[in-house]
């Protein structure tokens, strides 16, 4: 069935086009009787309109972008929950791309969103991306941007993220508390800013509390979400360091793959060895041992970035200049049985 247009309901009432569209826009002019007429009429023949020619009019497509590396686990699925729930607000529909932890395509992605016309772009980057070109190329089009969870201080643009040297330092501290005092790290690549912050956390409270740094205790998972790095990480680990008596994860996932080679071997957490992870994910309450961790806000890191996009997408079509802002979200530790 074709869909029902401004001049089927003018045919249908017996008036012009333009008295059906200043009606259903809410005009002033057109008494209050043929108002509620014409809007009971376009009800009944389920009258839509027509998004295109709105957006035309308003130079705006109410359409956003976001890009985030993985939509496999839990922490960007509450992040795109609270993006598409702060959305639903503002009317604007929702476009989810994964570039896959690679830097092409985090590229390629970007250029799609500016085809289709999208009024703003939310991403947080890829743990290949280093270079910034595309995006600050992105930034002089005056298109609103705004970074999350992985970002990067060399882009002048808003961004909302956690403290992670912060977290990582209050996660090691807990476990130096404990009187653990020989905690390898297994961090993240070596270009996310993310990755870097967790490391010089990690490496910041064993100084602080007098314990030397041993950098062979420092193992890198190429990608940081990885089970498997985890698991091999661990096989490494037992091999070389057979006095270690405890380990902070870069995420929660990698701990699981420890758990799993330290189940398969059968090292005991905490008893021998005890486990820290990063993110709070659904699965850290549920292994056995359930896992330590902390706690991030995700979907308040979602709405908080789509709010500050569309703030900035009205600025925009209202020429108003942008001044950048960093919100930084607070973190907590969650204190389990692997520790």
């Amino acid at each position: 069935m074709a869909q029902v247009t401004l001049r089927d309901i003018a045919d249908h009432l017996s008036m012009s086009v333009s008295t059906i569209s200043k009606a259903l826009k809410g005009y002033a002019d057109i008494s209050k009787e043929t108002r509620e007429l014409i809007l009971a009429t376009a009800e009944e023949m389920n009258y839509i309109p027509n998004a295109s020619a709105v957006n035309l009019r308003t130079k705006q497509t109410k359409t956003i972008g976001v890009i985030v590396p993985s939509t496999e686990h839990q922490f960007f699925s509450k992040v795109l929950s609270g993006i598409i729930d702060e959305a639903e607000k503002y009317g604007y529909l929702v476009i989810i791309l994964q570039s896959n932890e690679n830097y092409n395509t985090e590229k390629q992605q970007l250029q799609l969103l500016k085809q289709n016309r999208v009024d703003g772009i939310l991403i947080s980057l890829s743990n290949e991306t280093h270079r910034f070109e595309h995006i600050e190329k992105l930034m002089k089009e005056d298109i609103a941007l705004v970074l999350f969870d992985k970002t990067t201080k060399l882009l002048p643009c808003s961004k909302v993220a956690i403290d992670d040297r912060q977290a990582a330092y209050s996660a090691v501290e807990c476990l130096l508390k404990k009187g653990y005092k020989r905690i390898a790290h297994f961090r993240g690549p070596h270009i996310p800013q993310l990755s870097i912050d967790r490391f010089l956390g990690y490496k910041q409270a064993l100084i602080d509390y007098g314990i030397p740094f041993d950098p062979s205790l420092v193992y890198v998972c190429d990608n940081n979400d990885d089970f498997k790095d985890g698991y091999e990480n661990a096989r490494l680990l037992v091999q070389e360091h057979k006095d270690v008596d405890a380990i902070f994860t870069i995420t929660d996932v990698v701990a699981v793959g420890v758990m799993k080679y330290f189940k398969d071997v059968k090292i005991s957490i905490p008893d021998d060895i005890a486990l820290f992870g990063f993110s709070n994910w659904f699965m850290a309450s549920v292994v056995t041992p359930s896992l330590s961790t902390v706690d991030q806000p995700t979907f308040e890191m979602g709405k908080t970035a789509a709010k500050i996009l569309f703030e900035e997408i009205k600025a925009l079509k209202n020429k108003v200049k942008i001044e950048p802002r960093e919100i930084i979200l607070p973190t907590s530790l969650k204190i389990r049985e692997s520790i």
